[in-house]
Formats: C-alpha cells, structure tokens, sequence
C-alpha cells in the first residue's frame, strides 16, 4: 500500500492552524523523525493484553418528520442500522494494527451475547477469552441519528450494570491471574459497568509489567467510576472532565490536578485528552523530574467523536511501553483520534501503514 505524500500535505498541512505548523517543525527538530517512525517497529513484538466491557455500537439513522400532534414529542422516520464492535473490541482491533500478539479479555452477556458478531469482527491476531455472565445481554448502545445534520438524538443502553454474580466475577479474575503476568502491556479501558470488581483490580495492579489504565465516565456511572479504583498504573489515559472528577477540580489550573492525581497513585506518566485542545502530556523521570507538554490536535474533519478518546490510548500505550517520551507518544496518540473523528463509529480501525505516512507527513 501506498500513499501519495503531497496528497497528503495538501489534505492536512494548509488548514493547520499556524501555531499547530510551528509546533510540528519544533517537534521533528527535537526528535529525528526516523526515530519516532522507528517505533512503530518496536512495538510490533510486543505481547499486549487488552481488558474491559464489550460494547456494541449500534447507530440507528433516522429522520425528523416533526412534532407529535398530542405530545411534546419529536418523531422521526426510521431510516437504516449500522452496527460497530465498539468498547473494548474497538481497542483489540486498533492494537492489533501495531502489535502482532494481541489477547482480549471481555464479558459478554449469556442473554443475546452477540458472540458470533464479536467473533467475526475481531482481527485475525487478536486472541479473544469471552467470557460470560448468565444475569444479563452484552451491552448495546443504541444511538438514534438525524441523517441530515448527524445529530444524535437519544441514546438507550441495552444493560445490566448491577454487579454480576460472583462466578461470573471469579471467572474473570481468574482468567486475568493466568494471563496478566505473560503480557509485556495490559491495556484496561474500564467502562465501569461491573465487569471489573476489586478483585480483578488488585491482579492488574500487581501483576502488570506495564499497565496503562483508562477509566471512562459515563452516563451509567458518573459520579462513581473514578481512576483511583486503581492503586497504580504505569500510564493513565482520561479525558478531561474524567481528570476532573478524580481532582475534584472543576476549573483549576488543570497542571496542578494532574500533579495532585499523579502523586496520589504513583503514576509516572499521564495523558489528558481535550478534544479540539489536543492533549497535556505529563511526565515524571528521575533525570528530569516532572514536567508538561501541551500537544496541539491535528484534526482537520470530524465526523463522529466516539471512541476517539479509546483510539488515542490504543496507540499512546504500546508507545510509551517501548519507552518513547510522553510529548512523542501524545503527538502520535493525537494522530490516531485526528483518524478516528474523521470517521462514524469504529467503521474502520486504525492501519497502521496509514498511520505512520500520517505522522511522517506531519513531521517533515
């Protein structure tokens, strides 16, 4: 596969803004460019465990007709259905494009578990445990879609996110015990809808050679779902409002609420996600001490924002595993959700060849 690299520069460079231009010339003078494009080859061998929710996607495109005659109610025409293997599966399947050993451990649900979609959209070297709880479906998020102007309308959640009964819940920690300690990354993407309990936690903390942790707030869990569930990480990916409610920090300098959440759970190294902002970069070392980087976002078109936050830690971990900077890994993280907003859902995952002739247009 190629790509044409003036085609390239003509799609993305000019509607840069110029602040963005001047970032990415300092960026390539301090880090060579073979070097950065030199990791997408060391993380290719890496054995990456990825853990958390399976979630179907499912977009139901629709348009308004207008108001009820009766009611306060808007009714639409029902148009066509698009399904996506979001959550964790979306994850699995952006990792794989990177590494070439990549092992999922999920919950489905014994009721409409969706088995036999997961399965068939799964990449080939993804290696799925699937494991089941008897209470409940596999989660669906449906979400309803004005074809016109792409607006979503509702969203309903297909769920039940009470805890699950403690075979199910043993099941997974079991299945995480054997497997944690033969992975060099474990990438948790923790949705906070009850698959992961104590018990699971306490094995990712403890047996995780590297572990990059992202906990989502959600409307099923917000205001109870934080990172501190977890007493260490070596990464933590959160968007923004997500660092927030750890902090407890509406709208202080968002520097101190990274430190303050760093020192808290021992954490080297933390990626804030903010959408059009790009990302804050924080990053504690022996021979540097801690510092922050304000990477600038790179996106040019956006289409959809789910999932952007899930493609950006897909990438940034397996970076940072192998030891780039966290400036080095937020630059290429951004270029990953600059690829995933471009598009609806998780239609397509990230490839890499794409990616790196992305970075490596950015960069020259």
């Amino acid at each position: 596969i190629t790509f044409s690299s003036s085609s390239l520069l003509n799609r993305y460079m000019p509607v840069l803004p110029q602040a963005t231009q001047d970032y990415l010339f300092d960026l390539a003078q301090r880090n060579k460019p073979e070097s950065v494009m030199g990791l997408f080859d060391r993380v290719k061998p890496l054995k990456v465990l990825v853990v958390g929710e399976a979630i179907i996607d499912d977009y139901q495109y629709c348009n308004a007709i207008g108001k009820s005659s009766k009611e306060a109610t808007l009714v639409v025409r029902a148009g066509w259905q698009e399904r996506f293997a979001g959550g964790i599966l979306a994850v699995a399947n952006h990792v794989a494009s990177f590494c070439d050993s990549v092992t999922l451990v999920t919950q489905l649900g014994a009721q409409r578990s969706e088995e036999a979609f997961v399965r068939e959209r799964l990449a080939s070297n993804v290696t799925p445990h699937l494991l089941l709880r008897e209470d409940g479906p596999t989660i669906v998020k449906r979400r309803f879609i004005d074809m016109a102007s792409f607006a979503k309308l509702l969203e309903v959640y297909e769920i039940n996110d009470a805890a699950p009964p403690p075979a199910a819940s043993k099941l997974v920690s079991d299945t995480l015990d054997s497997l944690v300690a033969q992975h060099d990354l474990v990438i948790v993407v923790d949705f906070g809808h009850g698959m992961l309990n104590d018990d699971a936690v306490k094995i990712l903390c403890e047996k995780s050679r590297f572990l990059a942790v992202n906990t989502q707030a959600n409307a099923g869990n917000l205001g109870y779902h934080t990172i501190s569930k977890y007493t260490r990480a070596d990464l933590i990916c959160l968007a923004e409002n997500e660092l927030r409610l750890e902090a407890r920090d509406r709208s202080g300098r968002l520097e101190e609420a990274v430190a303050r959440v760093a020192q808290r759970l021992s954490c080297p190294r933390i990626a804030v996600t903010q959408g059009q902002a790009g990302c804050l970069c924080f990053e504690k070392s022996v021979e540097t001490g801690h510092g922050f980087v304000q990477v600038p976002a790179v996106a040019v078109k956006i289409v959809d924002r789910v999932g952007a936050g899930d493609t950006f830690l897909s990438i940034a971990a397996p970076m940072a595993a192998v030891g780039a900077t966290m400036e080095v890994a937020g630059f290429v993280g951004n270029v990953a959700g600059a690829e995933a907003v471009a598009t609806v859902g998780h239609r397509r995952y990230l490839e890499r060849l794409a990616l790196m002739k992305h970075v490596q247009v950015l960069l020259k």
